[in-house]
C-alpha cells in the first residue's frame, strides 16, 4: 500500500531585497528538485548577466518583468516533495504595493517564512508581514534571518535580532515561532548545516518545514458541508437517484448520521458517502465526496448540509477584517455580491469601523475609505443570511469575497470575527 504525504503549504515574505526567491531558489536546488534542463537554463542566464554563480532567484522569479528588474511581482507558487511530505510554496512580493499579492499567497498557508536582513533588523515591512500572518491565523512562522554570512556569522547580532522580532509579535495572534540563521547565497542553514556557525544547535530550514505538525489544525469536531452540485440519476437501471457534491470543509460525516441542510433546516440522515474510491461508511475534511440522504430535500448549490446538533451562525450582520484587494476604490451605499463557500448574497458595506496604517499597524479610525491595498475593519449589511463560523475556528465558513456586480471582478477579501 502507498503511503499518503501530507501537504505543508507556506508562504515566504520579507522586505525587499531580503533574499525571499534566492532562498527559495536555494532550498529547491539543494533538495535536488530542479531539473536539469531548467538549471542549464538558468545558468545560461546568469552568465549572460555577467555573473560568476548561478542565480537562484531566476528558479522562482518567473516573469519577464521581473527577471528584468530583480524583483518579485506576482505571487510565484512552487511545488515540490521529500520523503517526508509534499509543498506548496507561495513566493510572494515585499513591495507594500503588492500587500495584496501577499495576502493571496497566505490565505492558504500553513506557515509562513518571514526573511530579515541580518544587516537591517527588523524593519517596517518584517512587522507588516507577520500581522498579514497573524490576521489570517497562520499558526507557524518562521524567521529567517538570512545573510548572515555578511554581517561574519555574527551570533549577537542574530540573539539581538530574536529579542526585537519577539518584543514586536508578542502582540499578534501566533502560535508558533521559530528562529533559524541562514545565508541563502551560500546555503548555510537552509538544505544542510552549515561549519559557520557552530553556535546555532537548532534544526535547518528543510528539517523545521518537514517537521513541523499541521494536521490537527483542520477543523474535525464542526461538520460543514457547502453544496456545490446536486447530482439527479433517472434512467435505466437507476431510478430517482439524487445526491450532493462537495467538499467537506471541515469535520467528520458518517452514514447514519442526523443532517440538517441549511437555510431551511429540514432534517434527513445520511443514506449512503460517495468518495473517489466509490461507496465509504465516513469521510472528514478536506476529501470532495457526495452524500445521499434519506429524505427527497430541495438542496441546491449554495446550501450547507451541517450536523443537527453543531451548527454554524445565521448572520446578516457580518463584522469582518476586509482587505481591498482592486485599483478600483471603494464607493459607499454600492452593492456587492458576496460569495461565502458556495453562497452568494448581495451586501452593502455598512461602515468602516478603522482602516489600518500600514506604515505603523495603528488603527485609523477617522478614515472612511478603501483603496487598493488597504486593510480594515468593517461592518456588512446582507441582502440575505448567510451560515459561518467565526475566521478563527474555521477558515473556510469563515471567509468571504467581495465581488463587482458589473465587472465581476473580485474586490476584496474578507475574514469575519
Amino acid at each position: 500500500m502507498v503511503e499518503m504525504k501530507d501537504i505543508l503549504r507556506f508562504t515566504t515574505a520579507g522586505s525587499v531585497d531580503d533574499g525571499k526567491s534566492t532562498l527559495i531558489g536555494r532550498l529547491l536546488y539543494d533538495s535536488g528538485q530542479i531539473p536539469q534542463d531548467q538549471v542549464d537554463l538558468v545558468r545560461n542566464i546568469s552568465i549572460r548577466k555577467g555573473l560568476n554563480e548561478i542565480d537562484l532567484s531566476l528558479f522562482t522569479d518567473g516573469l519577464k518583468d521581473e527577471r528584468a528588474q530583480g524583483i518579485t511581482i506576482d505571487v510565484a507558487y512552487r511545488y515540490f516533495a521529500t520523503e517526508k511530505r509534499k509543498f506548496i510554496i507561495a513566493d510572494t512580493p515585499g513591495h507594500l504595493q503588492y500587500t495584496r499579492n501577499m495576502v493571496t499567497g497566505a490565505s492558504t498557508a500553513n506557515a509562513a517564512i518571514i526573511l530579515i536582513d541580518a544587516r537591517k533588523g527588523v524593519v517596517e515591512q518584517t512587522r507588516r508581514h507577520s500581522f498579514i500572518a497573524s490576521l489570517l491565523q497562520i499558526r507557524h512562522l518562521i524567521v529567517c534571518i538570512n545573510k548572515m554570512d555578511l554581517v561574519d556569522y555574527d551570533e549577537k547580532r542574530f540573539h539581538q535580532i530574536v529579542a526585537d522580532f519577539q518584543d514586536f509579535s508578542a502582540k499578534l495572534a501566533i502560535v508558533d515561532v521559530q528562529f533559524i540563521p541562514v545565508s541563502a547565497l551560500n546555503g548555510d542553514h537552509v538544505v544542510h548545516r552549515s561549519n559557520q556557525m557552530p553556535w546555532y544547535q537548532g534544526a535547518t530550514l528543510l528539517y523545521t518545514l518537514e517537521h513541523l505538525s499541521v494536521a490537527s489544525e483542520i477543523n474535525q469536531i464542526d461538520f460543514r458541508f457547502p453544496v456545490q452540485h446536486p447530482i439527479r440519476v433517472d434512467q435505466g437501471s437507476v431510478q430517482d437517484y439524487r445526491a450532493y457534491a462537495g467538499k467537506i470543509e471541515s469535520g467528520i460525516v458518517r452514514v447514519g448520521d442526523e443532517i440538517q441542510v441549511l437555510p431551511g433546516k429540514h432534517v434527513s440522515k445520511v443514506k449512503s458517502i460517495f468518495g473517489m474510491g466509490g461507496k465509504v461508511l465516513e469521510a472528514f475534511a478536506p476529501q470532495s465526496i457526495s452524500i445521499e440522504l434519506t429524505e427527497d430535500l430541495d438542496v441546491s448549490r449554495g446550501c450547507m448540509l451541517v450536523k443537527s446538533n453543531n451548527q454554524p451562525e445565521e448572520l446578516r450582520q457580518i463584522t469582518a477584517m476586509l482587505c481591498w484587494m482592486s485599483p478600483q476604490v471603494f464607493i459607499p451605499g454600492r452593492k456587492y455580491i458576496l460569495r461565502q463557500t458556495t453562497n452568494e448574497v448581495k451586501a452593502l458595506i455598512k461602515s468602516i469601523l478603522y482602516v489600518y496604517d500600514m506604515e505603523n499597524l495603528k488603527r485609523d479610525e477617522s478614515n472612511a475609505a478603501l483603496t487598493c491595498n488597504d486593510i480594515a475593519r468593517v461592518e456588512l449589511q446582507l441582502a440575505s443570511p448567510i451560515f459561518a463560523d467565526s475566521y478563527r475556528n474555521n477558515k473556510a465558513t469563515g471567509s468571504f469575497i467581495l465581488i463587482d456586480e458589473q465587472s465581476n471582478q473580485t474586490l476584496a477579501v474578507g475574514m469575519i470575527s
